[in-house]
């Protein structure tokens, strides 16, 4: 069963630049990790959010060791104004499956 995971962080206000290259820096690595079916940033004003789906939950724990993650929070981590709030979701499909749910 797949599943969704929305991870968001709010950047030091001098350090959103820097936050926001180290982040898109890090997508196409992840994109390539095995199970990732979305990895999709997007910011508001000095917060980001990372909305993902990945196959299964090995994927997910797979994608949590990864260099790629790792190597993101090494470069944002003294930049970030707080701890990530990170939160695993199950899908629940409801209505017009091509509206109801995330796709791969």
């Amino acid at each position: 069963m797949p599943v969704v995971v929305v991870a968001s962080f709010t950047a030091k206000p001098e350090s959103v630049e820097a936050v926001r290259a180290a982040c898109i820096n890090a997508i196409e690595a992840v994109h390539d990790e095995p199970g990732c079916d979305l990895y999709s940033l997007h910011q508001t004003g000095d917060t980001f959010v990372f909305i993902e789906q990945w196959a299964d939950a090995d994927a997910l724990t797979a994608h949590s060791t990864a260099p790629a993650v790792a190597g993101l929070f090494a470069a944002i981590g003294e930049h970030l104004a707080g701890a990530p709030d990170l939160k695993m979701l199950q899908p629940i499909p409801a209505g017009d499956p091509a509206r109801g749910q995330l796709r791969p």
